[in-house]
């Protein structure tokens, strides 16, 4: 199974995955990385994000679907996808490999999310990047997103909290 962590870009997929990893217990799978082994093979093909690339996308579906048959069991995928036809096809992909996937958004308020994205002493650089693409995550949550994944909301949540409340989800259990 996959269990997809999506959202705006500092929302706390990654932190929600860390938490997740052993709670689960997952293998995280930081689909990122496949952007990274594509960029100095196909970075000369323009574009704004890795995930415009069907490369990225078909093989992202394709090392998921190698991990689970390799090792099973849970693999959490912290990747935020706005696009709903990138999403579309993720999704489809898994189906066809008859992966089963657990989709959420993790979301703050907009107030909630500034505050959280400028206190990040850990990735600071990216600040204006993350503020810049809020408004895109905003359309793809109103447009898609409420319909093709379970919302989270975050805001008066710690990030252990919603890593309970996933695995509660997830696993069936008593949700707190």
């Amino acid at each position: 199974m996959i269990v997809w962590l999506n959202g705006t870009f500092g929302a706390g997929k990654t932190t929600t995955a860390a938490l997740l990893e052993d709670a689960l217990p997952a293998r995280v799978f930081d689909a990122e990385h496949i952007g990274f082994l594509l960029r100095p093979i196909i970075g000369d093909v323009p574009c704004t994000d890795f995930k415009e690339w069907a490369p990225w996308r078909g093989l992202t579906i394709e090392t998921a679907r190698q991990v689970l048959d390799f090792v099973g069991g849970t693999l959490l995928i912290p990747q935020s996808v706005l696009q709903r036809p990138y999403w579309t096809e993720l999704m489809d992909g898994f189906a066809e490999a008859a992966v089963p996937v657990r989709a959420f958004t993790l979301h703050a308020d907009r107030a909630v999310f500034e505050e959280r994205v400028r206190a990040d002493a850990f990735e600071s650089g990216a600040l204006q990047w993350r503020l810049d693409h809020r408004s895109a995550y905003e359309t793809a949550l109103d447009e898609w997103m409420r319909e093709a994944t379970t919302v989270i909301d975050t805001t008066d949540r710690t990030p252990e909290q919603v890593a309970e409340r996933i695995k509660a989800l997830v696993t069936g259990e008593t949700a707190p």
